[in-house]
């Protein structure tokens, strides 16, 4: 595993700031709320011509009964025990705090090496301010200011002192899969990732609306590798009331835009619902790979046909583009979570897939011999040949004398032709219209 940094501290302290900016993007969110990040996010940082991994870590608060903080606080032990080195965040507006105490406590006891960050220290008296901080018994400190980004660089030229030469670095995740987790809050989007993965990764309650960040886990297991992205549950925009949850739908949508697949989760018990429709047709808008995945399948009494019915329903609701895989699955009983991860190789085949002009036009010029374009307003519609654009999803370009009179109904033809010669199920395919 490549070098990683982790950063900790109690709530409210600015660790997500400073998350944010090592990273150079805004991927956690930050609110004056204490709790905001509740699971631990991974972000990259290049810094000197090295690479490492950033862990952004919940507020900790020890002994917490809470339901949130309790989870936090187990997060922030694995992300401690994962690091090669650990940020302890304090605030230089507040001092020294009890909870700081016991967390600097906790930190001398680590075999890790820690830095102390004495953060928003943006002007000459909060420096003077910062002495204090030397009592928490921790060596090595840097006074920063994480919004205006004052001492990061010192902090930055610091941690990459640390790396060894022969670490290995960050894992190119250019050419795998980005496998976005979408759908309503508490259908089990966070529990399917800990499945896969085998550890709770993401905090996991009954509550709705407990992950508000996308999180990012680079799944390499079984000859399979892709990254997984899990997130906010995506409400109706009449039930999305507080500003938190509003940024968090906004992450989920960022987050199918940077993915090239989508796994839309549903519950079987409320089945297909409007909402479930509207994140369906956002991502084949987008132009997303597809696999629907119907959870919570061992709550559902069934008699000889239900899963066929319950299929049939679903693809009569997704019409008219309904080639994609259905699964049917239950997280909390392990039953067919890995067929999920197979169908991921088939779609990102299918949405890779480059067709030679030659095959495309000798199995398409048959297909329109046999049943060609009709004539539309007096006008004889020929299609000379077809060729494949050098697009992210498939596109296909039409050329023909009339492009502007061909029908929305052999559009489809043409489509469910290439589908049923090439295979692209659950793929999107754009088909253009060009004048020759």
């Amino acid at each position: 595993m490549s070098f990683t940094i982790a950063i900790v501290g109690r709530p409210n302290v600015g660790k997500s700031t400073l998350f944010n900016r090592l990273i150079g993007e805004m991927k956690s969110i930050t609110d004056d709320v204490s709790g905001v990040t509740r699971d631990r996010i991974y972000g990259e940082c290049d810094w000197g011509g090295k690479q490492f991994n950033v862990i952004d870590t919940g507020g900790f608060v020890p002994r917490s009964e809470d339901v949130f903080e309790k989870h936090i606080r187990e997060q922030v032990l694995i992300a401690m025990e994962e690091a090669s080195l650990l940020l302890f965040v304090v605030d230089v507006t507040c001092g020294i705090t009890d909870l700081d105490d016991e967390f600097a406590n906790l930190l001398r006891r680590s075999k890790k090496p820690v830095f102390l960050i004495v953060n928003k220290v943006d002007n000459s008296k909060r420096e003077y301010m910062t002495a204090e901080f030397y009592s928490l018994g921790i060596n090595t400190v840097f006074n920063i200011s994480g919004i205006t980004g004052s001492g990061t660089g010192e902090l930055l030229d610091a941690v990459v002192e640390l790396i060894p030469e022969n670490v290995s670095q960050a894992p190119d995740l250019e050419n795998i899969p980005k496998v976005c987790i979408i759908g309503q809050p508490n259908v089990g989007k966070s529990s399917l990732v800990n499945a896969l993965l085998g550890e709770e990764r993401n905090v996991v309650t009954p509550i709705a609306g407990t992950t508000r960040d996308t999180v990012h886990t680079h799944y390499k297991k079984f000859d399979m590798e892709m990254l997984l992205i899990d997130t906010a549950g995506i409400r109706k925009r009449t039930k999305v009331h507080e500003n938190l949850e509003f940024y968090s739908v906004i992450r989920a949508v960022k987050a199918l835009d940077e993915s090239n697949i989508a796994i839309i989760v549903i519950d079987a018990v409320q089945g297909i619902s409007q909402q479930d429709l509207t994140i369906y047709r956002m991502a084949v808008k987008k132009h997303r790979g597809i696999i629907l995945v119907v959870n919570k399948w061992d709550l559902l009494q069934k008699e000889t046909n239900t899963m066929r019915d319950f299929e049939q329903n679903i693809k009569a609701k997704l019409a008219p583009f309904n080639d994609i895989p259905i699964i049917f699955t239950s997280v909390l009983e392990k039953q067919r979570i890995f067929k999920i991860l197979e169908e991921v190789q088939k779609v990102y085949q299918n949405i890779t897939k480059k067709i030679p002009t030659s095959q495309l036009n000798e199995i398409m010029g048959k297909v329109i011999e046999k049943f060609g374009p009709p004539p539309s307003n007096g006008k004889l519609i020929t299609i000379k040949y077809v060729t494949q654009l050098p697009t992210a999803t498939p596109s296909f370009a039409f050329f023909t004398n009339h492009p502007k009179y061909i029908r929305e109904s052999y559009k489809q033809y043409l489509e469910n032709k290439l589908r049923e010669n090439f295979i692209f199920t659950g793929v999107p395919v754009n088909i253009f219209f060009r004048e020759k």
